[in-house]
């Protein structure tokens, strides 16, 4: 099916009502009667009607982004555009993106129709042959090689792993690209800068259950030699044990601290680390973010306090146990604890007198908020801006805690009142922030964010469920 050739707006939409026909008369079959090789044979030909469907998303992706722009569309990215109109995560968004840029079809300034970056990949997707844990195998193995190898080497190579992929599992498609990447690049991985700059990046994954969190990632040279030298110290047995009373960050360890350590090595470089980020968070040189001293802000209730039990939140987004919390305060070099008593006292009001907030408002909006209030975005409160909630302060909108609300920047900019714009609104019952998208990214969505307050979905609480759209 080549969109946009010869078929218009009626076309696509009576093919989608017959392809939605179809799907309900199989859904309502009964398979009771098929034998188990029977039922193989369906789940293979659903497999290859699986494997095609993306070829026709990847024409509407591409000519999409062609006539028009996230902003025109109301959200801030295209992959926001897909995640708000489909609802779907943005790493789905972003892959989903990143496959029709190399399997859809091109067009030259000219008009002219060119053929995708991945030929011979579209067309096995096209035909059903390859699905998308093979797509992503190879354009994998296509941005990993060298800049050295000729176009027609790497076309070659491309086809080949294309035509292979339909025979073989995911799993064997890879081991065969590593073999491929290893006959293309017999010198190995090659010593450029330009490269390990490409690559370079560091990942912190959502916390888990359990609080914890994954780290992955590639480091440059440069970073492993400093990472290096502070293991042969720092992650040395004896430093920086958080089971010391005193931890050694400094000087010699005692051989009764040396005995005594029990660390696994990877324990101890994890230690290194929280020792070096402790150290320059109390040095007080990191300065200032959004008018606030670089510091760890957390916030959690009186009776959590006091009972030492329960889970804070950081302005960052992470949870941290109480009495870790309490831990860190007590270890700190400048701990502090604020408790708003009747918000008027601490200057939260200011009406117009002033267009920014103030520290204040800003501190007593991450307790609120906890990030950006824009339903889908997982935006921490540190990387965020105080937004005008209830009336933009150009249209008469006051510097007042019950307006005010926290918004990424990009999020912050699609708030207008054209219409494509989304618009802000303060709920009467909760002061929470709602968002009222632009009509053609209505579905129904939900209009305040729960990521920042998962336990609210928890409550058996009206005045926390009423989160529909009017």
């Amino acid at each position: 099916m080549e969109m946009g050739l010869g078929f218009d707006t009626e076309a696509v939409a009576a093919c989608l009502d017959e392809l939605d026909a179809v799907w309900d008369k199989l859904a309502g079959l009964s398979i009771a009667g098929l034998s188990a090789p029977q039922m193989l044979s369906v789940l293979g030909r659903l497999e290859v009607q699986r494997r095609r469907q993306p070829a026709v998303e990847h024409a509407l992706v591409t000519q999409m982004q062609v006539e028009s722009t996230p902003r025109q569309l109301g959200a801030k990215t295209w992959p926001a555009v897909l995640g708000e109109r489909l609802g779907i995560s943005a790493a789905d968004a972003r892959r989903r993106l990143g496959d029709a840029a190399a399997l859809g079809a091109r067009h030259a300034l000219t008009g002219q129709r060119l053929e995708p970056v991945l030929a011979a990949t579209a067309a096995a997707q096209a035909r059903g042959q390859i699905g998308a844990e093979h797509v992503a195998v190879i354009r994998d193995f296509m941005a990993h090689l060298p800049s050295q190898v000729a176009p027609d080497t790497a076309d070659y190579a491309e086809a080949q792993l294309a035509g292979l992929g339909g025979r073989l599992t995911p799993e064997g498609l890879r081991t065969i690209a590593h073999q491929l990447m290893t006959y293309l690049n017999q010198d190995g991985t090659l010593d450029d800068e330009r490269e390990h700059l490409r690559k370079r990046g560091i990942s912190i994954g959502p916390q888990g259950l359990d609080g914890m969190s994954r780290l992955t990632g590639w480091i440059t040279p440069e970073l492993r030699a400093a990472l290096d030298a502070i293991d042969a110290t720092l992650a040395a047995p004896g430093y920086a044990n958080p089971d010391d009373e005193v931890p050694c960050l400094t000087g010699t360890p005692t051989a009764e601290q040396i005995a005594a350590d029990h660390r696994t090595r990877a324990q101890r470089t994890h230690d290194a680390i929280d020792a070096i980020c402790t150290q320059m968070l109390a040095s007080g040189q990191l300065g200032h973010h959004h008018g606030l001293p670089v510091t760890i802000v957390a916030t959690a209730t009186l009776a959590e306090l006091s009972a030492a039990a329960g889970v804070a939140h950081t302005a960052g987004g992470t949870r941290i146990p109480i009495p870790t919390l309490i831990r860190m305060a007590a270890n700190g070099t400048h701990p502090y604890l604020l408790l708003f008593d009747d918000p008027k006292k601490i200057r939260l009001y200011y009406g117009r007198r002033r267009r920014t907030a103030s520290p204040g408002q800003r501190l007593a909006l991450f307790g609120l908020e906890r990030g950006c209030t824009k339903p889908g975005c997982t935006t921490s409160a540190y990387n965020t801006q105080v937004h005008h909630a209830a009336r933009d302060w150009q249209h008469g909108g006051n510097t007042n805690i019950n307006e005010l609300t926290l918004a990424c920047g990009p999020d912050n900019r699609l708030v207008d009142d054209t219409p494509t714009g989304w618009t802000t609104r303060k709920r009467q019952h909760d002061n929470r922030t709602e968002w009222i998208p632009p009509k053609h990214l209505d579905r129904g969505q939900p209009r305040i964010n729960h990521h920042h307050h998962p336990e609210e979905l928890l409550r058996d609480d009206p005045d926390h469920a009423d989160d529909d759209p009017e």
